[in-house]
């Protein structure tokens, strides 16, 4: 497939399509961001963009270029969850019916809000490839059109609007950030981008457990990888797609990876800092400049891509953010088996200034001499040097402690 499989027309006719159907999302300026990179940072809002995530964009340009025969055999996704809310949404306003694969374990939230949207859910795999072969398999025997989650035309097209606005809401950006699954966003994005600013460097940034554009830049095609587990399951895409990869391969300047910890501290800042909920995936461009902040340079706009996030995870990553951001400590602490011990300790604690968010006070294990009691402590902490201060303390009244 060839670099004109998408041109920049197609995306400023996409934004027509979408006029009365997505939000022209917001920008917000992050001051705290921009110390971290030493310039303007701004993040592009599009979690709160109908459906949760800028996925409804690409969507419904597809359906809607479908023929009325093509809509009426109904559409077929597959989706770890965001492209499934957007496929249900379009179709919802486009009048056709929508059956949507989702592998098991997709956050119970995406599932119910894709339901809610109208499209039936059926469950298949663990990964979304597995997902995506399934919803291939069952388009062929049913005659319905699948509705590719990044790799057609209209679908980066549609996704593409999104540049369109960075453009308009901060013309002098220098830098995009953006997150990186299978390429539809990032792919759009610096199409719309480079075609009015051909100076303007866009930066993908994928999760180093879920990362197959790094390999497969350099082989110079798409190399398919076994995503490992990772927070980020929207963008847990083992393969590239043939035409984003392409445009990846010309338009975007570079990919880099971010860990877990870094996503973890991204989404808390977006939290705390920007009053932004996020979800893993959608803060990768924020974990890029935390992981690489001079490798951006400012002014930089940093797509927030999805607010689909299920509470429970949430609370998980959070703590996360919070253990690699210094201020939340948890260890194993042996004690004498004796009255008043566990009170000496709790005191100790507090006078080194910790606050205890959760014991755990255990005297029959195994491990355990007779003699002995253990406690599994998780506490609050004011940061990286707090928590040093804590645990040579604890150390210093002669405390065993263990981690993990």
């Amino acid at each position: 497939m060839g670099r004109a499989e998408v041109g920049y027309d197609d995306v400023v006719a996409a934004r027509e399509l979408l006029a009365d159907v997505a939000a022209r999302t917001p920008v917000l300026h992050s001051r705290v961001l921009s110390e971290i990179v030493g310039g303007p940072v701004h993040l592009k809002l599009e979690n709160v963009q109908r459906g949760g995530s800028f996925k409804v964009r690409g969507a419904y340009v597809r359906i809607a270029r479908l023929t009325d025969a093509e809509r009426a055999r109904g559409v077929i996704a597959a989706s770890a969850g965001n492209h499934a809310q957007g496929v249900a949404l379009a179709s919802g306003l486009l009048g056709c019916k929508a059956t949507v694969f989702m592998p098991y374990g997709a956050p119970l939230p995406k599932v119910e809000a894709t339901r809610a949207y109208g499209a039936e859910v059926v469950f298949a795999g663990t990964t979304v490839d597995e997902a995506l072969a399934a919803a291939r398999e069952h388009a062929e025997l049913t005659g319905g059109v699948f509705i590719h989650p990044f790799d057609h035309r209209d679908v980066v097209a549609g996704q593409g609007t999104v540049g369109l606005e960075i453009v308009e809401q901060v013309p002098d950006v220098a830098t995009i950030a953006v997150a990186v699954g299978g390429g539809g966003l990032a792919a759009g994005v610096a199409l719309a981008v480079k075609s009015m600013r051909p100076g303007v460097r866009v930066v993908g940034v994928q999760a180093d457990r879920a990362a197959s554009y790094p390999a497969s830049l350099a082989a110079g095609h798409p190399v398919p990888v076994e995503p490992q587990s990772t927070i980020a399951d929207g963008i847990a895409v083992g393969r590239p797609g043939d035409i984003t990869f392409e445009m990846i391969h010309y338009l975007v300047d570079s990919v880099v990876t971010v860990t877990e910890e870094t996503l973890s501290r991204a989404l808390l800042l977006c939290l705390e800092r920007a009053k932004q909920v996020v979800e893993p995936a959608g803060v990768a461009g924020v974990a890029g400049l935390l992981d690489q902040p001079h490798a951006f340079e400012p002014p930089v706009v940093a797509v927030l891509s999805g607010g689909n996030i299920d509470p429970l995870l949430l609370s998980k990553v959070l703590r996360h953010g919070l253990s690699a951001a210094g201020r939340y400590l948890a260890f194993r602490i042996r004690l004498p088996d004796r009255p008043g011990a566990l009170a000496e300790l709790l005191g100790r604690v507090a006078g080194l200034g910790a606050n205890v968010i959760d014991v755990v006070h255990e005297r029959m294990a195994p491990r355990l001499q007779i003699d002995e009691a253990e406690v599994l402590m998780h506490l609050e902490t004011r940061g990286p040097l707090h928590c040093d201060e804590v645990l040579a303390g604890l150390r210093r009244y002669g405390y065993k402690l263990s981690f993990g």
